[in-house]
């Protein structure tokens, strides 16, 4: 996509952008402060611009004056850029320039991670697991009147060097009508063993030529949400993707609500089939996006957390909560479509990603798998931030994991406007340091209707930075402006007012919000430093954090940092690789590598029981503050913290 360079006048910087990018978003992205409150709609007119040259489309409402657009003012919440543009933004004359130097920083994501087929093929390792042959049979005669399947397999040792082969009684089922219906040309699908010493395995044959049409799936069975993906086994690319709801969340939103329901009466098999209609959704979804058949689907590998894989698979779970948390096995061997209500053939092989333990399941695995950690040398801490965060710190050698019970704050829950990362959710913020007026940015660019989980760190992070919130989470009262107010006895700070907002009340966050974000975020560090601890190491050791989760691609680096929730690291080291289970299980499909890697490599990974390892409570308590009680651990924090502080304080001197 082309991009353009946006100059913002009176703060002298500059980014590059994609077109069609609204202007405020390109202000934020780069540091400059907009008021703006209404999430982008162009309702509260607050974010006025002057378009000093360069086009841009749109920008215009009934917020402005005919006059005003004569002079070139334009809202930066509707106008998008279409070449270079410079940008000036209307300052009060009261405000002193120096300010500029106090407002926002210029946003730090991750980089992320793409899958690069090219470094598969080069490496050797774009070997998919099920393959496709054409291959056309001689006809049989009274000379040569062998069984059916004896000339189909000596054809393939002799012609494909396809030794070891086995078949299931489904092929001998088939071969007597598939082989004569195009005359002896048939595609035989095998599949290739997970075990070197293996046999391959003849699991369907077609008539005539369909080997360019072979596809797997790959399966992310979360807690909140099914992800899935069809994938083209001879291209080795994405066709479509395609996501719901668990329908088990009608029984609880976590998985200890989920395992309390499976224990009664028929909860078990009402979980079980639950889940099972979601995935046939997902499945029957993706086919019908790609246009393709659903035999002409090899394979699918699933990926999920331990109780949702027990669930999924009907197997009673009520033991991963109760101490010593036992799952009921690690490793699942394949299996066939109808053994679990599948909607797929039978020559479809059904893999599971294996668990470590009741609370680190198939989904870390696979992420640890797809990401290419546990075949790296460098020492890496692998955090996959959701309801329930896991980490793991190692590389190739060694590998240790903990899971950490966060909460739902980073997906909207336990806060009072929290919402999922939907239209109309505040992911993006900034605060001008004088007036205290906010600037939103929703997703979707509509009115603000709640906060998702990577715009409440960013909106604690700001306010914190900025002296409006203390390193206890509470709003310092005697600041003057109306935003921050008390209201049931609890101090908020409105985010937009109701006129402006997509619901009929103000939006805004409380100091039982931030607590709440506090604890969550204590959690996943405390789990950081304590399994760092437990193997003799510091955060200086690690070369490098790879996240996973919903929301890592939009958190500001730097915010996540000031709030103590990742250690603090330069950013070039952190990689986002998304859904890390849903990837791992995409790889299994491309590369029969994993497949055979995994069951070694969970065999290296130890795992430590936070709430039994006595180290876990005093750092989870030390990390209740923001960023924490040790300042010094976030020594780039402290260093800007200071630097503001004398410039405020000079500020106030004139």
């Amino acid at each position: 996509m082309t991009q353009y360079k946006v100059t913002f006048h009176p703060h002298e910087k500059q980014i590059r952008v994609d077109e069609n990018t609204r202007l405020i978003r390109a202000a934020m992205e780069c540091g400059v402060h907009i008021n703006a409150s209404c999430g982008g709609e162009g309702v509260c007119g607050k974010c006025r611009v002057i378009i000093e040259s360069g086009e841009v489309a749109e920008g215009v409402s009934e917020q402005l004056s005919a006059e005003d657009q004569e002079k070139g003012y334009r809202l930066a919440c509707l106008a998008e850029v279409k070449s270079d543009v410079t940008v000036r933004v209307p300052m009060e004359s009261s405000i002193d320039a120096r300010v500029l130097n106090l407002q926002a920083t210029a946003r730090k994501t991750a980089r992320i991670k793409d899958l690069n087929l090219d470094d598969l093929k080069e490496k050797g390792l774009f070997v998919p697991p099920v393959e496709k042959i054409y291959i056309e049979l001689p006809l049989p005669t009274d000379a040569d009147n062998v069984a059916d399947m004896t000339r189909l397999v000596d054809f393939l040792r002799k012609k494909h060097d396809e030794h070891r082969l086995e078949f299931d009684l489904s092929v001998i089922r088939k071969v007597p009508d598939v082989l004569r219906q195009e005359d002896f040309k048939v595609t035989v699908t095998i599949a290739r063993p997970v075990r070197e010493d293996g046999k391959n395995r003849i699991i369907n044959i077609e008539p005539g030529d369909t080997s360019d049409r072979n596809y797997a799936l790959a399966v992310d069975i979360g807690t909140t949400t099914v992800y899935g993906e069809i994938i083209d086994l001879k291209a080795g690319r994405v066709l479509a993707q395609y996501g719901d709801f668990n329908s088990q969340i009608s029984y609880g939103e976590d998985v200890i609500s989920r395992i309390v329901y499976s224990e009664k009466k028929d909860g078990l098999e009402t979980l079980n089939e639950l889940v099972m209609s979601t995935i046939n959704t997902v499945v029957g979804k993706l086919l019908k996006k790609s246009k393709i058949e659903p035999d002409e689907v090899s394979n699918i590998t699933f990926a999920g957390n331990t109780t949702m894989t027990q669930l999924f698979l009907k197997i009673k779970c009520h033991n991963l909560r109760r101490s010593p948390y036992v799952p009921a096995s690690l490793i699942y061997p394949p299996f066939k479509p109808s053994e679990i209500g599948l909607a797929l053939g039978d020559h479809v092989t059904v893999l599971v990603y294996p668990q470590v333990s009741s609370y680190v399941g198939g989904d870390i695995v696979s992420g640890i798998m797809g990401s290419g950690m546990y075949n790296d040398e460098e020492l890496t801490l692998y955090i996959d931030i959701g309801t329930n965060a896991e980490v793991v710190i190692g590389n190739k050698d060694w590998m240790v994991c903990a899971a950490c019970s966060a909460g739902p704050a980073f997906e909207g829950g336990g806060i009072k406007l929290g919402m999922r990362a939907t239209e109309g959710a505040i992911e993006d913020f900034s605060i001008d340091p004088v007036t205290l007026e906010p600037m939103n940015v929703t997703i979707g660019n509509v009115r603000p209707k709640g906060i998702c989980g990577s715009g409440l760190i960013i909106i604690v992070a700001t306010l914190f930075e900025m002296g409006i919130v203390d390193n206890r989470g509470k709003f310092n009262r005697d600041l003057d402006t109306d935003r921050i107010r008390e209201k049931d006895d609890v101090y908020e700070y409105v985010l937009a007012w109701a006129d402006v907002s997509g619901t009929d009340r103000d939006i805004v966050l409380n100091e039982i919000d931030i607590d709440n974000l506090m604890r969550a975020k204590g959690a996943i560090y405390s789990g950081c430093m304590t399994l760092l601890a437990e193997v003799g190491l510091s955060i200086g050791d690690i070369s490098r954090i790879i996240l996973a989760g919903g929301f890592g691609s939009y958190v500001d680096l730097e915010k996540a940092m000031t709030i103590g929730l990742l250690p603090e690291i330069d950013a070039e080291k952190v990689i986002f690789v998304g859904n890390g289970s849903l990837m791992g299980a995409r790889m299994s499909s491309l590369t029969n590598r994993i497949r055979r890697d995994v069951t070694q490599t969970i065999k290296r990974i130890t795992n430590f029981e936070l709430s039994e390892t006595q180290s876990f409570m005093d750092n989870y308590i030390a990390a209740l503050f923001l960023p924490h009680t040790d300042l010094n651990l976030f020594p780039k924090l402290k260093s800007r913290m200071d630097k503001r502080r004398k410039d405020m304080d000079n500020l106030s001197r004139g």
